[in-house]
């Protein structure tokens, strides 16, 4: 019988009804976890006990931690959430910072003690954290100090989130700490903390995501759904091994980060280089100043490399993975032609936590991502969820160990069908088994690897005083795949010229997060519209 470990049962009450959950496939060999399972406990003290201990675990420029050294804080931390803060298991931990040590460290802190970690972009602004805090009813954030601005913001308008703890540098070291911080706090503690006794079906972490609307859903998975994603995508694709060092862009708040840049080495006693911030140039440098033997980022990175690979010594690197958004062939090519390595490419959702379309290198097929990830099963259907044949598009469904639980959503019933998850992208697939990816089903802009929601970008705009009316759109874009477009009517008096469109650029920047901001703006005398006034953004794109 399921017994959770969780005092605070909010994630466990508002799962959804067990009649919309998507079929779980668990029958393979490594999927087969004990009943108790704590995610953290076997990521990080399971290295330990394996005999990794010695090695370095996380790795910046300034500093290194093996992974006793790593254990030692991430206990530490875990004595301050339980002793100073008083949590309880099932307890909402939001988590605000950049990739370093001490954001890799209150993860596994947070889910060590069996709290729920909800982690969160930098460049969130506070009116896209607020929603964020009330829907997962947050009591707790660790928050970078860099960051404090928006998060006190934040603070101030969500009752439910009544204690903030700052940790205030990087590298994650006690030296020169502020007096009440987080480090300060942990130093004062012992070295030793019990993991929690959470149940592999217990909810580890809330992954926040955004449909067409905006509006934020929040994704939960299951500790075991953390192991599984270790067990099959690195395993059958990737074969990481303890001397990997990886490193990348992708944040720890994107579970596509949280995978390849901390649980995916961590599962195996490898190393991970945290960089804060990376440009095509810095991740190049680094990966050589470092010897990286994996990286992780977004087409976009990968065709601005491609351009300088000769500059550095890349000999180290026998990996590449691509994921975030489609990769275009192109993009692929040039990287191979500049670095000799052939191109991992990969699907994965926030709803499935992590990839699981994919192929090694030696598997590749032009044109397609890959096939389906042992482990998983993938199909092409029509509306009425009948498979279609090889080569025709249709709508891609998913089943494996993961899958879509919607946190007290009514978007979990379009998600899941049949007891497939519906991705929302439009695919098809060959008679051996390759995927091919089309394109996004609904109005979700993929640019740079980054999910954006037009009606987030329109609601931005319309707080201008200039804008009467905006309509967003994803156009193609050689370098990033997909720009953001807004086409803009404005308020008389009002001249539609290069500076009004980077006064507007400007306030998209300073309202929400900067990279969601428009590219190109089109300004126009009138949106087309429906009967009822909905924006026909259709005809938009036409």
């Amino acid at each position: 019988m399921f017994r959770s470990a969780h005092v605070d049962p909010f994630t466990r009450d508002n799962l959804p009804p067990p009649g919309q959950w998507p079929d779980f496939l668990l029958d393979r060999p490594e999927l087969r976890y004990p009943e108790r399972l704590n995610c953290a406990v076997a990521l990080l003290d399971g290295a330990v006990s394996a005999g990794h201990g010695d090695r370095i675990a996380l790795r910046t420029d300034a500093a290194s931690c093996t992974y006793r050294q790593l254990q030692a804080q991430v206990d530490r931390i875990c004595r301050v959430l339980v002793e100073d803060l008083a949590l309880v298991p099932g307890n909402r931990v939001l988590l605000r910072g950049p990739n370093s040590p001490m954001m890799a460290a209150c993860w596994l802190a947070v889910i060590k003690c069996g709290l729920v970690a909800v982690a969160t972009m930098p460049l969130l602004r506070a009116r896209e954290l607020v929603p964020v805090i009330e829907k997962a009813r947050v009591t707790a954030a660790l928050c970078d100090a860099r960051l404090a601005d928006e998060m006190r913001l934040a603070q101030a308008q969500c009752p439910s989130l009544a204690q903030v703890l700052w940790f205030d540098d990087g590298d994650g070291t006690v030296g020169g700490a502020r007096a009440g911080s987080l480090e300060a706090r942990a130093a004062a503690k012992p070295a030793d903390f019990a993991g929690c006794d959470t149940a592999q079906d217990d909810v580890a972490l809330i992954a926040f995501t955004s449909g067409t609307t905006g509006q934020p859903k929040g994704t939960m998975h299951f500790h075991r759904d953390v192991l599984a994603m270790c067990d099959l995508f690195p395993r059958s694709v990737l074969r990481t091994h303890a001397d990997d060092i990886y490193c990348g862009t992708p944040p720890l708040a994107f579970t596509f980060g949280l995978g390849g840049m901390l649980c995916f080495p961590m599962r195996v006693g490898a190393s991970t280089l945290l960089l804060e911030r990376a440009s095509p140039d810095s991740l190049l440098a680094a990966i050589a100043r470092h010897r990286a033997t994996v990286v992780f980022t977004a087409p976009t990175f990968y065709r601005q490399m491609a351009a300088r690979v000769g500059e550095f010594d890349l000999s180290s690197l026998r990996a590449s993975v691509s994921a975030g958004e489609a990769l275009p062939d192109a993009t692929r090519q040039l990287w191979k032609q500049a670095s000799g390595l052939e191109m991992i490419d990969g699907i994965g959702s926030t709803e499935l936590i992590h990839i699981f379309i994919s192929s090694p290198p030696e598997s590749v097929r032009r044109g397609t991502i890959g096939r389906v990830i042992p482990g998983y099963e993938a199909r092409i259907v029509d509306d009425a969820m009948r498979t279609l044949p090889p080569g025709e598009p249709g709508r891609l469904a998913v089943r494996g160990p993961t899958g879509c639980r919607y946190l007290a959503d009514a978007r979990q019933a379009q998600y899941v069908c049949d007891g497939w998850n519906l991705t929302g992208d439009t695919f098809s697939m060959d008679a051996d088994g390759y995927f091919a990816y089309h394109a996004r089903s609904d109005d979700m802009i993929v640019s740079a690897g980054y999910n954006i929601a037009g009606p987030e970008v329109e609601a931005a705009l319309l707080t201008h005083e200039a804008v009467a009316e905006a309509g967003v759109i994803g156009v193609p874009d050689e370098e990033r795949g997909t720009v953001v477009k807004a086409f803009v009517v404005l308020a008389p008096g009002h001249m539609g010229d290069a500076a009004m469109a980077r006064a507007l650029q400007d306030h998209v920047k300073a309202t929400i997060a900067p990279y969601k901001y428009p590219r190109a703006i089109e300004f126009r005398d009138a949106l087309p519209r429906t009967e009822t006034g909905k924006l026909q953004r259709f005809r938009l794109r036409d």
